[in-house]
């Protein structure tokens, strides 16, 4: 039986600048990875979606998010918005 690889893929979005959120890494593997260390080291919530995660490898990096994918990431970016709500804190940009 053969392990699938992690996959993992990283977001920005800032309403001053962005129409809607951008790819900005993305990779299977060791790069998989790195992304989510690095994510870990600056303290940036990693939420778990397989779908999201496999749509998102599509894009090229520093793609904005097509329109279908954007009630998916609305929901990831609210869970955020609570975690950080709870937390005490806010979201950065």
């Amino acid at each position: 039986m053969t392990e699938k690889r992690k996959k993992a893929a990283a977001l920005r979005y800032n309403q001053h600048q962005d129409a809607a959120p951008v790819l900005v890494a993305s990779g299977k593997g060791l790069v998989a990875e790195e992304i989510m260390k690095r994510a870990q080291e600056h303290e940036v919530p990693i939420v778990e979606d397989a779908t999201l995660v496999e749509l998102l490898s599509e894009l090229d990096i520093n793609e904005t998010i097509p329109e279908q994918l954007f009630e998916m990431v609305a929901e990831v970016f609210a869970f955020i918005y609570q975690l950080d709500k709870s937390a005490g804190t806010s979201m950065k940009e």
